[in-house]
């Protein structure tokens, strides 16, 4: 059976298609959604129409694909959403089924199935998965969600770039606090999933162009994250969309990305993380295929 999961979130859209033997493709398109969201409380009508138009293109490929069984999660930006309903109504149009609002508790369960399901780690694994609206810390028996991602970040205290020396110290401060009070338990192995952690994995490494294959499985140390956060910082929007292995469209939140792996990385007291391409996607994925 073939299925197609889309992820509606702050920053990122995107698309799994598998039938759970092989994937059969997946897509990412960064619209933004949720940009403006935390100030205003609603989805602007630029951002909607921008993500309209991708999930008519997904909807294409699934009807191509002849994906028998479809889901779309929305999480972060559409919890805070006054306009979640009107939005839903288009996006149904768009995409052949209505979106599921998830918990930050159900996000953070899916992301670690998915980042669980085929890989051999030290035990016990937690996953972060730090999204646009919000952040999710999960071991098997735990899951923390935080209302704090890369675009809250950066409208609230990194809108402009390059980040001064005082902005940045309160991003992380902010951070810490937020972050402070997590509880996992015990880590054996940290993994990051989605867009923050695989990019800052391609950055780390220094790629001529993004590759999943070298992404995947990346060992990111804290001493080199911070590396990358010291490149980024001094740098303008434009430089930073022209780094070569980063999707230029991620280029104005992917610094606030930096100090927040950084805070999970303080948090759980870890030296390095394990950077995962699968993730909420395939977590939701298994889902799907397991359904009656």
């Amino acid at each position: 059976m073939r299925v197609g999961v889309v992820d509606i979130g702050t920053n990122s859209m995107r698309l799994l298609v598998t039938d759970g033997t092989t994937e059969l493709g997946r897509w990412v398109q960064v619209t933004g959604l949720g940009r403006g969201v935390d100030a205003s409380g609603s989805l602007s009508e630029g951002a909607i129409e921008a993500t309209l138009t991708v999930f008519r293109r997904f909807g294409d490929l699934m009807a191509e694909m002849e994906v028998e069984r479809r889901m779309a999660i929305a999480t972060s930006a559409s919890r805070d959403a006054s306009n979640r309903e009107p939005f839903f109504d288009r996006a149904e149009q768009a995409l052949g089924m209505r979106p599921t609002l998830i918990s930050g508790h159900q996000e953070a369960r899916f992301a670690y199935e998915g980042a669980t399901a085929i890989q051999e780690l030290d035990q016990p694994v937690v996953v972060s998965d730090i999204g646009g609206g919000s952040s999710e810390f999960v071991s098997a028996a735990d899951e923390v969600s935080i209302d704090i991602g890369s675009v809250r970040l950066t409208e609230r205290i990194l809108p402009g770039r390059p980040a001064s020396p005082g902005e940045m110290d309160r991003a992380r401060s902010l951070v810490d606090d937020m972050f402070g009070e997590v509880e996992v338990g015990t880590v054996g192995t940290l993994v990051g999933v989605a867009g923050t952690w695989t990019s800052i994995g391609a950055i780390a490494q220094e790629l001529p162009e993004y590759d999943r294959e070298l992404v995947h499985g990346y060992s990111l140390s804290r001493s080199r994250l911070s590396q990358v956060t010291s490149m980024l910082s001094p740098m303008t929007t434009e430089e930073t969309a022209a780094i070569p292995s980063l999707d230029p469209r991620r280029a104005p939140v992917i610094l606030a990305g930096t100090v927040l792996a950084g805070g999970v990385m303080d948090a759980l007291d870890v030296a390095e993380v394990v950077v995962s391409e699968q993730d909420t996607l395939d977590g939701a994925a298994a889902h799907l295929l397991a359904l009656p």
